[in-house]
């Protein structure tokens, strides 16, 4: 029975009552969808999304059709649409409301549409982010390690960085709270000399010490089965040595071991500058994550695909403000090293490499 017509006797009072309760419900609106093109010159539009127009572009043609919708109904939103949420919510790691009321969406399709953009553009990552397999890129990998401080058969720089998020909640959460006390994601990359990304990990939450993470990784087995031959990698004291993992010496002594400590350093530091220009170029790996940790790889790793294309297209790094270097600084400075000088066929390699290559210089 219903307050505002009392009994229902026939037809006609059943059909006044639906009238009734149509004219009750608030009415349907439609919110104004900017065409963000059109809307801003080139310079506001890459300081408000972090890639360029044809870059853009280039992204809406690569992704559409995973992110389309089936149907053009009840105003849906288009791929352009979708992807310049999403960029706007990795270039300012605001709210998902405030992002909404940019693009004319609520909360709850802001959410979904970050979601299924961020998994389309990380499925990308098996074209963009790669070791180095042939010979011939190897070499070319190498050769752009060389050139920085005559570090040898280098073909990657290895490191770890933090991505703060909102607690995940639950029995396991203290596993995500990182030594600076805040939650993360511990995630290991491995870049190139031009700071482009060829490997990533983000699965770890932030109490995992960054040799953990290596030990467990793909990357690891491929050197340790001879994928990449004899090349190296680079990486800080947090590390154990190995043959194809060379880390600097605590206590160098002689002339040579000390110039093998500062070309390995040296020659290293394209990591620590590539996570510095990642989290410049989208502030929400600085400032943190408000989604559910379920999504927090997909955003990580679209990020770093997204970067990846920058560097293809030689896109200067954009400027930020005091409060997201600050963030910046203390995400990527967490990491706890402890030396692991160890003896044996571990320490072999480097021991070579110091005689062979600094040792006459």
């Amino acid at each position: 029975m219903d307050p505002l017509l009392g009994e229902l006797t026939d037809d006609e009072d059943f059909l006044e009552l639906v009238r009734q309760h149509e004219r009750l419900r608030r009415p349907q609106t439609e919110r104004f969808r900017p065409n963000n093109f059109e809307k801003w010159n080139d310079v506001d539009f890459k300081k408000k999304f972090r890639l360029a127009k044809p870059i853009v572009n280039y992204l809406i043609e690569e992704i559409s059709g995973l992110i389309a919708s089936k149907t053009n109904k009840n105003h849906a939103l288009t791929p352009a649409d979708m992807v310049f949420i999403t960029l706007r919510f990795l270039a300012t790691g605001c709210f998902l409301q405030s992002v909404g009321d940019i693009s004319g969406v609520d909360k709850s399709t802001t959410s979904r549409v970050i979601t299924k953009v961020t998994r389309a553009i990380a499925s990308l990552s098996k074209d963009f982010i790669k070791m180095p397999m042939g010979v011939e890129d190897r070499n070319s990998k190498a050769q752009g390690f060389y050139n920085i401080c005559r570090f040898p058969r280098c073909i990657g720089a290895v490191d770890c960085m933090h991505v703060k998020i909102q607690s995940p909640g639950g029995a396991n959460a203290e596993n995500y709270r990182n030594r600076k006390g805040f939650f993360s994601f511990n995630v290991q990359a491995i870049c190139d000399s031009d700071l482009k990304i060829s490997n990533i990990v983000c699965r770890w939450p932030g109490a995992t010490h960054d040799s953990v993470i290596f030990r467990n990784s793909r990357v690891k087995a491929e050197f340790e089965n001879g994928v990449y031959g004899n090349n190296l990698l680079l990486g800080d004291s947090g590390y154990g040595v190995k043959p194809y993992l060379i880390i600097p010496l605590a206590n160098p002594t002689t002339r040579a071991e000390n110039l093998f400590n500062e070309a390995q350093i040296r020659t290293r530091n394209p990591i620590e500058r590539c996570f510095g220009v990642l989290k410049r170029r989208f502030p929400i790996l600085a400032t943190g994550i408000r989604l559910n940790v379920d999504k927090v790889e997909a955003i990580v790793v679209s990020a770093a695909v997204l970067h990846n294309i920058l560097c293809q297209f030689a896109d200067p790094t954009p400027l930020v403000t005091d409060e997201i270097e600050a963030e910046i600084n203390i995400g990527n400075n967490i990491g706890e090293h402890v030396p692991n000088d160890l003896g044996g066929i571990n320490n072999s390699v480097r021991y070579s490499l110091i005689n062979e290559y600094f040792e006459s210089l």
